[in-house]
């Protein structure tokens, strides 16, 4: 770490909640009295502790369900979000083979739902890749287009990673309960953000994460449809059987305590919380379109989750301004890979060219922002924007724009 590093690390502007959240103290005092004194097994049915933690488990399950309008039941524990995309898709997929073998999924979805499809096409499953709109959205109508007589999945996100655009779940439901096809829906910036009902949506599967709502990482559920109709999966995990069968191994009940109590405290805040931080997005852009000349701010003219703001910075490159403002935190895009140095293809994906992409940056406010703390980061993202374009414009007078250009 440079000195640099820990200077920037002495009072940050954290705008990077969409990559994560930082845990809500309740939520860390929750997790360790069950680290320390309910360290039973879950599955140990035969004395008092292990029952006690079972009991910590379905609490837990039962407030998860309630944050997305399930029963409990429907509710399978997993490491994250990205397990989860994969049990629902490859579960589905082999399970329901000898009914058909065509999914349907978005360009704009998260690399831990686009990599799986891309393993179903390797083992010879048809895949249609949707193309989406300048938002990064998807209609319903392009979504029934697509399905055929042998689909068996539609995979389409509720909120972009990338851009925060919201799309039409309810209609995308109705058209695949009209089909009789699955419908799985990332809704990992989603869920603790906007209000999700799986029932009015006609969501079948469904992922979240726990570190995106100011929980632990390592903790995740996907919700699995138990009726009208009743979703089948294969496991990805064979062992002893827990969780229906579904997600083998000893559960993580600190985690799982600690993700219930996470969503509990998310949905009792859930609608002044939206409201707040719309307003503290909106004044963060106002503040930067004010300043710099030539932002443009990516969905603005759609439906947005109220926590995301991407912004195009005109030909600077963001990677460049990102590590040019010691003190900001921030991302380039999904933070939820390795380092690509590749455009992001969600911004590929809206149409944007390959310098477009690069110049775009992902801002993410969270619990714990406030409007002190973005004036902040406006100032400081002004002061490096101003340093590179002055640079920028040195450049290419030095040499004519014969060198550089």
């Amino acid at each position: 770490m440079t000195m640099e590093d820990k200077n920037s690390l002495a009072a940050p502007v954290y705008l990077d909640n969409a990559a994560t959240t930082p845990m809500d103290a309740r939520v860390i005092d929750a997790m360790s009295t069950v680290m320390r004194d309910i360290y039973a097994n879950p599955s140990s049915s035969t004395h008092a502790m292990g029952r006690h933690a079972r009991d910590m488990v379905e609490m837990a399950r039962g407030r998860v369900a309630r944050l997305i309008g399930a029963s409990a039941g429907e509710i399978v524990f997993t490491s994250g979000a990205t397990e989860s995309c994969n049990l629902a898709i490859k579960g589905v997929a082999e399970m329901y083979a000898d009914r058909g073998r065509h999914v349907i999924v978005s360009r704009a979805e998260h690399k831990a739902v686009i990599e799986p499809c891309r393993r179903l096409e390797r083992e010879g499953y048809s895949v249609t890749w949707l193309e989406t709109d300048q938002h990064a959205t998807v209609s319903a109508g392009r979504v029934a287009d697509a399905i055929r007589n042998d689909t068996i999945l539609v995979c389409v996100m509720a909120v972009n990673n990338v851009v925060g655009t919201i799309n039409p779940m309810d209609e995308i439901g109705q058209v695949c309960k009209k089909r009789g096809v699955l419908f799985f829906c990332d809704a990992t910036q989603a869920v603790g953000k906007v209000p999700v009902d799986v029932e009015q949506a006609g969501v079948d599967l469904l992922a979240m994460s726990a570190h995106k709502l100011y929980g632990p990482k390592g903790s995740g559920a996907l919700y699995v449809r138990g009726r009208s109709p009743r979703v089948r999966l294969t496991p990805l995990i064979d062992g002893g059987g827990q969780e229906r069968g579904l997600r083998s191994g000893t559960l993580n009940t600190a985690g799982i305590a600690g993700m219930g109590l996470a969503c509990e405290l998310a949905q009792a805040d859930l609608a002044a919380e939206s409201q707040r931080l719309a307003l503290l997005r909106h004044n963060f852009e106002e503040g930067l379109l004010a300043r710099i000349g030539g932002l443009r701010v990516l969905g603005r003219q759609s439906p947005r989750a109220p926590h995301i703001s991407s912004i195009l910075f005109g030909d600077v490159d963001a990677a460049i301004l990102l590590e040019t403002t010691p003190g900001l935190a921030a991302s380039t895009g999904s933070a939820c890979g390795t380092n690509d140095p590749s455009p992001n293809h969600v911004l590929r994906a809206m149409g944007l060219s390959e310098d477009e992409a690069r110049a775009s940056v992902r801002f993410s406010m969270g619990r714990f922002s406030d409007q002190t703390q973005l004036r902040r980061g406006v100032e400081l993202i002004c002061d490096s924007f101003q340093r590179l374009t002055g640079k920028l414009a040195a450049e290419r007078r030095c040499c004519d724009g014969k060198c550089c250009g």
